[in-house]
């Protein structure tokens, strides 16, 4: 007879496709170096994560999978998808002799915290979020026409804020009026805040083409020694900063929040990404950073100055928070 604690954990993890910790039964991969790097040949990765590996097209696309997951994988890209969510791997796919292979710091910082939810660092428990509306004072973010991203990100954070209230956390905002904060101000005043979670919360714009450019990503901490998806102004190198130490839940609150915001709001899925953001880097507690459309395009541009999409994207959000929250404490 199964637990009832253990029937409700597994039946969790089913629902948002993870495998539980510990219950993956292949063997470990070996690893081989490669321009440097370490490496793990893909067949074995996915026996160690009971998945079956098929070659959509050989040696140019591959599936692996099992009735849960799907983790699609484009050899020599850095594109892939996990349960059909796009997720930029940190190290295009490498073919070595006759085999294709995983780089290891993916295994490890961009799958394995997707499909083994990881295990709290200190507190299991979340309850208190912090929200950061991205720019603010003499920094407007993007333009367009007379709409400024400050404004917009400071009434997506007030929808957001209420929404989380009302299922129950505790939330502030790094600022609550047009006002200026140096980056590393911003973690900062989560961290005094004692935050659970610290969410930055941003617009995008595109220069070229404005038209043809729309949809959301998510960007979590690049883990040291790689490069980021979007090194757009990070600075900071590619050592070790703070925020690494929360990699996994750094990763794993990202694609949930993806996911949510691709799948509740129907936004085009551009994917969960890697930089060094000040706000990411200085983090002491899980962070993620949210480019939730772009008021470039005509389109979508309206959507995000009208506060019922606005409204809607906050729903996603606090889908994307409750997966995480209720996995995470499930885990742990």
């Amino acid at each position: 007879m199964i637990p009832v604690s253990l029937r409700r954990l597994l039946a969790g993890l089913i629902l948002v496709g993870c495998v539980p910790p510990g219950l993956a039964t292949g063997q470990p991969a070996a690893h081989i170096r490669i321009d440097g790097r370490d490496y793990v040949r893909i067949t074995d990765w996915a026996r160690e994560h009971n998945l079956s590996l098929q070659w959509i097209k050989r040696d140019e696309s591959a599936l692996a999978s099992n009735t849960r997951i799907n983790v699609r994988l484009e050899v020599h890209s850095p594109e892939a998808q996990i349960n059909g969510i796009a997720v930029r791997l940190l190290f295009p796919l490498a073919q070595h002799a006759d085999a294709i292979y995983l780089s290891r710091l993916d295994a490890d910082t961009t799958f394995a915290p997707v499909l083994s939810p990881p295990k709290a660092r200190g507190k299991a428990a979340i309850k208190t979020i912090c929200l950061d509306p991205g720019h603010g004072g003499k920094d407007p973010g993007f333009r367009v026409g007379s709409n400024q991203e400050k404004r917009y990100t400071l009434l997506l954070a007030d929808e957001l804020r209420d929404q989380l209230k009302r299922v129950g956390f505790n939330v502030s905002l790094t600022r609550a009026h047009d006002t200026f904060l140096e980056l590393p101000e911003r973690p900062e005043i989560a961290r005094r805040r004692k935050a659970d979670l610290f969410i930055s919360l941003h617009f995008n714009a595109a220069q070229a083409s404005p038209g043809s450019v729309q949809g959301a990503e998510v960007y979590c901490l690049t883990p040291a020694g790689a490069p980021s998806t979007n090194a757009r102004g990070e600075g900071g190198g590619a050592g070790w900063f703070p925020g690494n130490h929360f990699n996994d839940q750094n990763m794993f609150l990202a694609y949930q929040v993806q996911k949510a915001l691709t799948r509740e709001v129907g936004i085009e899925d551009r994917g969960v990404h890697r930089a060094r953001f000040a706000v990411l880097r200085d983090a002491s507690m899980p962070a993620i950073l949210v480019e939730a459309g772009f008021m470039s395009h005509p389109t979508e541009g309206r959507k995000i100055f009208s506060a019922t999409y606005r409204h809607q994207i906050a729903q996603a959000i606090v889908s994307g928070v409750m997966s995480y929250k209720s996995i995470n404490e499930l885990v742990n």
